[in-house]
């Protein structure tokens, strides 16, 4: 069995899908830089698990409408 990702995660990574269209990529190390920017989030491990959301999502065109 899988991980399940938090519902936290899931949402903060769509929301940042939908308001920057274009800006993530299949590269988790751009996309940790892109959430940095764009997010206020504290903590390291919460950045990279965001970032790798997001990588996952574009990966799997889940950010198409």
């Amino acid at each position: 069995m899988g991980r399940i990702k938090q519902t936290y995660l899931k949402r903060v990574a769509g929301k940042l899908l939908k308001q920057y269209p274009g800006e993530f990529s299949l590269a988790f190390q751009h996309n940790k830089e892109r959430v940095q920017k764009y997010t206020d989030v504290s903590s390291k491990s919460m950045r990279n698990k965001i970032a790798g959301s997001i990588t996952r999502m574009v990966k799997y065109g889940q950010n198409q409408p």
